[in-house]
This record gives structure tokens, sequence and C-alpha cells, in this order.
């Protein structure tokens, strides 16, 4: 995981990333942990390796656990 020295998030709060639920003040911190994915060079490495091993908790390549599993049913679709 070199790509992981190139990440926007390494000088961040690590529990930025990792909101307790969807709303309330978690709503805030997911957009916050998303701004700074949005801006992150290697993003799409990030959320290609939270797919390939299925991290289930946290934002991940600029992504929620829901948008993840959306994207993975859909590759699912895609392979039948």
């Amino acid at each position: 995981m070199i790509w992981r020295n190139r990440s926007a998030c390494l000088d961040a709060d690590p529990d930025l990333f990792f909101p307790v639920g969807s709303t309330g003040p978690a709503e805030e911190q997911i957009r916050r942990a998303k701004e700074i994915c949005a801006s992150c060079p290697v993003r799409i490495n990030c959320l290609d390796w939270a797919l390939e091993t299925r991290q289930d908790v946290g934002i991940w390549g600029g992504t929620t656990e829901d948008e993840r599993r959306e994207i993975r049913r859909g590759r699912k679709r895609i392979a039948i």
C-alpha cells in the first residue's frame, strides 16, 4: 500500500474518517472527510483497496459504508 504515503489524509485525524452513525454530528464529520478525499491524488487506489478488502467501516476513497455496498452490489450484477 505504497499509495497511502501520498494520501491527502496522511496528516489528518484518523477519527475523522470513522464517524459513529450517519446522522446528526456524523453528517458533518462525513462531509469533512469526503472533502479531504475529493482532493486526494490516490483516492481511486484507496477506494479499490477498500472494496477489495471489504472495508465495512469508515470513509475510504471518498465513500461511506453504504456507498461501497452499492458499488459491490453493482459489480455483482455486472458479473452475473
